[in-house]
């Protein structure tokens, strides 16, 4: 991997995040002791513990499935339903984990091995929006009734690394049910898993209101000691002013993604603590680079010409996003991956300032002097002022003659787009739980086969790079890995595959009293919340 030294304002929010983690507690009146009522822009887009790839749905799900393992403050691994982990001593491409004792389904059912060999299973299905986290894995055994074997294509010495968003779910529930394979969100699937759960966290299921309200209540027969939150009651507020207000009212106690225009007035007020810091998580704009007509511009696609993908890159101005729109809360960088992640690179992640006139001689030399209209579609309920980043950068193109015009909507409507590939000219954003560029390569890089490529709404497509990202999973020499990585990354930024923008940075509000530590996964979990 390339050493690298974060930049001044990347090291500023780390430091940030430490503060707040060394600080994790809770203080709340007595009368709302038991009840923590949080809101965030967007609802979790299903209950289906593997049918979405999805930030806030994980983040959801955390607290009613969980995981063989999960991951700490510091991006550390930590036991979860898996107590230990280990490569079989006698079989390189064999992961055995040791499972934990004495923990039950909300319906009361045991937690055994045969559990886990259900859920890999399902979650390496077709339908599975997991599964190029997975690619590698052969097949699974049940050994005694806490130990399983997972059995690989071969040596896969970073798998584990794979499983934090993986949730665990009940065999005997999953059949009874017939709910063996995961909810198909993109082709809009309704299935018994989106609406019902049964797992093993410390949290159940009580009401369910799709975008408007879902109620947990505690899960008494919890393995771990008993939260000190017994209900949540998380709602879904998109207008940025009337979540800031309703924390300000006391309708909420805390609001888990502040407006950036609000942090400054939020952090002056009284009886409100502000807690920021960065999350493991890039902007990005992507195109279809391959194909010969865009939907929105039938006959003709010129983002194949590599001209129109550097006047671009020319023509993004990161410094006038971060300052305006982001209010200072974002790190610009060129390389879509953030400084959490293995393989990143200082080097690569370094940008210009923008240069229209190069742009527009180079519009002009791909044959487009008087520019080109196309849509650009954007979420505006996803990601930190996601809807205002894309107008910012509609105005900009607008500059060099390129007429975008701007598709803003939900993303419920907007992430199946890009999936069903009905879209070519899309913002998203990309955390990488696994802290390894490997998981930007299997799902944003690699061709769409095999379970890979799955987001590669860009169409790219490059046999040797293929080749080479498929020799990640099972490369046991460290070193030549990362020598690989740092290839793959060399041609993506060559061939411009994205349109990076920079990493997003986090900000928590909650009433005073109320620390909860940014997650640079951005998955607070409840059941770690103390009341003083």
């Amino acid at each position: 991997m390339t050493k690298h030294t974060p930049s001044a304002g990347f090291r500023r929010l780390f430091a940030s995040l430490m503060l707040s983690a060394a600080t994790l507690g809770v203080a709340m009146t007595a009368a709302d002791a038991n009840t923590l009522r949080w809101a965030r822009v967007g609802d979790a887009l299903t209950l289906d513990p593997h049918s979405a790839n999805e930030g806030p749905t994980s983040t959801l799900l955390h607290h009613i499935y969980e995981t063989l393992v999960s991951r700490g403050l510091d991006g550390s691994l930590q036991p979860r339903l898996a107590t230990e982990w280990s490569i079989h001593p006698d079989d390189p491409a064999v992961w055995v984990f040791k499972l934990r004792d004495g923990v039950k389904f909300h319906d009361g059912a045991d937690f055994t091995a045969e559990d886990v060999v259900a859920s890999v299973t399902r979650v390496t299905a077709e339908t599975s929006d997991f599964k190029g986290l997975h690619t590698s894995v052969a097949g699974a055994e049940a050994v005694d009734d806490y130990t399983v074997h997972i059995k690989m294509k071969g040596p896969t010495p970073l798998y584990v690394q794979n499983l934090t968003n993986f949730f665990i779910m009940d065999k005997g529930w999953i059949e009874a049910n017939g709910v063996q394979a995961p909810q198909d969100f993109k082709a809009g699937e309704e299935k018994f898993t989106v609406r019902n759960t049964n797992g093993t966290g410390p949290y159940m299921l009580e009401s369910r209101d799709p975008e408007v309200k879902t109620v947990l209540k505690v899960n008494a027969g919890h393995w771990a000691p008993a939260p000190q939150v017994t209900e949540i009651i998380y709602t879904p507020i998109k207008e940025a002013a009337t979540r800031v207000a309703a924390l300000l009212s006391g309708e909420v106690d805390f609001v888990q993604d502040v407006p950036v225009q609000d942090i400054e007035r939020l952090s002056n007020t009284p009886g409100v603590k502000v807690t920021t810091g960065p999350e493991n998580r890039t902007i990005f704009f992507s195109y279809d680079m391959t194909s010969d007509s865009l939907v929105s511009l039938p006959g003709d696609n010129p983002f194949k010409k590599p001209q129109v993908r550097e006047a671009l890159a020319l023509t993004l101005d990161r410094d006038a996003i971060r300052q305006v729109v982001m209010r200072g809360q974002s790190v610009p960088g060129a390389l879509n991956a953030p400084p959490f992640v293995n393989g990143y690179d200082a080097a690569m992640d370094a940008y210009g300032k923008p240069d229209l006139d190069r742009a527009k001689a180079l519009l002009a030399e791909a044959g487009y002097a008087n520019g080109f209209s196309v849509d650009l579609h954007c979420p505006n309920d996803r990601y930190i002022n996601d809807e205002a980043i894309c107008q910012a950068f509609v105005g900009m193109m607008g500059r060099i003659g390129i007429k975008a015009n701007l598709v803003s909507q939900s993303r419920t409507i907007h992430f199946p787009a890009i999936q069903n590939r009905q879209v070519d000219f899309y913002l998203l954003g990309w955390g990488v739980p696994t802290f390894d560029s490997q998981y930007v390569f299997d799902f944003l890089v690699h061709s769409l086969e095999e379970g890979r490529g799955g987001w590669n709404g860009s169409r790219y497509q490059n046999p040797e790079v293929d080749a080479m990202i498929k020799s990640l999973a099972t490369e046991t020499d460290l070193a030549k890995r990362d020598a690989t990585i740092a290839d793959i990354w060399k041609k993506v930024q060559e061939d411009r595959v994205f349109l990076m923008v920079h990493n997003q940075a986090l900000a928590y509000a909650a009433k005073d009293g109320i620390d909860i530590a940014v997650h640079p996964e951005n998955q607070p979990h409840m059941a770690n919340v103390a009341f003083k």
